[in-house]
């Protein structure tokens, strides 16, 4: 594969497109559900039928006076509907409009079933029944307000009656003289009124509209139900394929991650509370004792991943490799030092380079001291070797069983990001200072892993992609996929040597059994010693060659 090819991925297809034709889909399924179920109890509803009948009240204030009645509190139009409005309500005619209809209604009964409300005109306020009988809600109606005008009638009457016997009693409580004065006569000419209006039946209030039998039901409404069912399905069906929206962009196999890079698949970590012990921080005593170790299926995903990496081998040399990720949760770091270190029990003589310079964790993951590093190497107080550590990896591995042949230890150079962190981290990545010293690591070991800042929270690794020789990119699963997307996106415009992508932290449920055996079965073909001999038309790298005569010398203890 050629270097221009890998630095180019292609276009990554949309796995996005079918989700928002089954967002779609969910919504009208919503929609439709929604309002069949609201159709449905629509219909299971008992029906209810509401008439209604008016009342018009006059203003008749000057009679009201006259007799003695009590007239409106507030002034206005709206002061007088709120008066009328008050005097229907609190009328005591719904025991009486029981015992007219005789239906086995009580007062409870009727009042429940009648509203009364102001239509508009200040001086209308209309009576509605409600009830499950067309009839018996216009009766209600009509017997309510027949039987509220008839109280006030007889309220009316019976002011005017006592009205002109108070009149006739003051009128006969005065002198003689005063009887035929002006006193006198104006209460025989206010009597003489009270009168007349009490014949004429001078009244407030009259019935101005019956209420008629109700042909139609006015609850339930199907159709508003049906509508508003069906609005509310919507709504619920854009909820629901938001949320799917969401987790869908959410990097849930390793597929998805090499359709969104469009580079192959290297290789599949799985979940593992090994690996969160083993990068877990602890007291730097700068012993690197066994702090490497994994359990069996953890080393073998990567057996499979340097195994995979060997088929890059064909038409270059694979010296530096540089490990990226979109976000710094990804566990780039976790994947750097563990590929590594599987190299170096291979036999192997591997550089482990902490070039995150703004957040290492590399030190204190291994047990390592945090200086001398890499950031005095830079600025040239000390040479490539004098900051370089070591790293027991254990034992090498052989048909699953662990080794422990005299002498067969291994070991891992490793050069920690270094302390005090420099204030311009960028400037230095960028530095003469770092590519010669990544060119005399390269001349001396058989595989450099770098290490390096997220993408998304510095730029600092695309000033190394032109200097190595393949890139590594590392996705998380359960990840969002938009940062993985912006990365390809920045990983394409720098033109890196992109090698492939690694799958780290998958759950045991992504694909089946069988399958997960398999990938263990092709890591250990990927990576026997047949295969490393015939990838180079000789001898592996490393194997059978001492450490020290790769070097050319030994990194210096401290």
């Amino acid at each position: 594969m050629s270097e221009n090819v890998a630095a180019k991925p292609r276009a990554a297809p949309s796995d996005y497109a079918p989700g928002l034709l089954r967002g779609a889909a969910w919504v009208l399924l919503c929609a439709a559900l929604v309002a069949a179920a609201a159709f449905g109890f629509s219909k299971l509803q008992t029906k209810k039928y509401t008439a209604a009948a008016s009342l018009v009240f006059s203003d008749n204030r000057l009679g009201r006076q006259l007799a003695g009645l009590p007239l409106a509190t507030t002034s206005g139009t709206q002061g007088q509907q709120a008066s009328d409005l008050k005097l229907v309500r609190s009328a005591g005619v719904a025991a009486q409009t029981a015992r007219a209809l005789d239906h086995g209604l009580t007062a409870a009964k009727v009042r429940a079933a009648l509203r009364i409300t102001a239509p508009g005109a200040w001086n209308v306020v209309k009576a509605s029944a409600t009830t499950s009988s067309r009839a018996l809600a216009a009766a209600i109606a009509n017997t309510y307000t027949a039987q509220f005008v008839k109280e006030q009638r007889r309220i009316s009457h019976a002011s005017y009656a006592a009205a002109v016997e108070r009149a006739n009693r003051q009128l006969g409580a005065l002198s003689r003289t005063r009887r035929f004065g002006s006193a006198g006569l104006a209460l025989r000419v206010r009597a003489q009124s009270l009168r007349t209006l009490s014949r004429l039946g001078a009244d407030n209030v009259q019935i101005a509209h019956a209420a008629a039998v109700p042909t139609s039901p006015s609850s339930p409404k199907v159709a508003r139900n049906t509508i508003l069912g069906a609005v509310i399905g919507l709504l619920l069906g854009l909820g629901i394929a938001s949320w799917r929206l969401r987790r869908q962009r959410r990097i849930r196999t390793p597929q998805q991650l090499h359709k969104i890079y469009g580079i192959p698949l290297l290789g599949v970590v799985p979940e593992s509370a090994a690996l969160v012990r083993l990068g877990a921080s602890r007291p730097a005593d700068g012993s690197g004792h066994n702090s490497t170790t994994l359990p069996r299926r953890e080393e073998e995903a990567f057996e499979l991943i340097r195994g995979h990496l060997r088929y890059f081998k064909i038409d270059r040399e694979l010296r530096t490799l540089l490990v990226v990720s979109a976000s710094p949760r990804d566990g780039r770091t976790t994947i750097a030092r563990h590929l590594a270190a599987t190299a170096a029990r291979a036999g192997s003589v591997v550089l482990l380079v902490e070039a995150d310079l703004q957040h290492p964790t590399l030190a204190a993951q291994l047990s390592l001291r945090a200086e001398p590093g890499l950031s005095a190497a830079l600025v040239g107080e000390l040479s490539l070797w004098s900051a370089t550590q070591l790293v027991d990896v254990g034992f090498p591995r052989r048909d699953g069983q662990v080794a422990h042949t005299p002498g067969s230890e291994r070991v891992l150079d490793v050069v920690a990001a270094g302390e005090p962190l420099p204030p311009n981290p960028g400037e230095l990545m960028k530095s003469r200072a770092l590519a010669a010293l990544l060119e005399e690591a390269r001349s001396t070991y058989d595989l450099v892993v770098i290490d390096t800042p997220a993408l998304a929270a510095s730029a600092d690794a695309l000033s190394l992609v032109r200097q190595v020789d393949g890139v590594i990119v590392v996705g998380r699963m359960g990840g969002r996929g938009g940062p993985a997307e912006r990365a390809r996106a920045i990983l394409a415009r720098s033109r890196a040597p992109l090698l492939g992508v690694v799958a780290n932290c998958a759950t045991r449920g992504w694909r089946r059994r069988s399958q997960l055996t398999q990938d263990y079965d092709d890591a250990r073909a990927l990576t026997s010693p047949a295969l490393d001999a015939s990838a180079n038309g000789g001898s592996a790298p490393g194997a059978g060659v001492e450490p020290t005569e790769r070097r050319g010398r030994e990194p210096q203890p401290h």
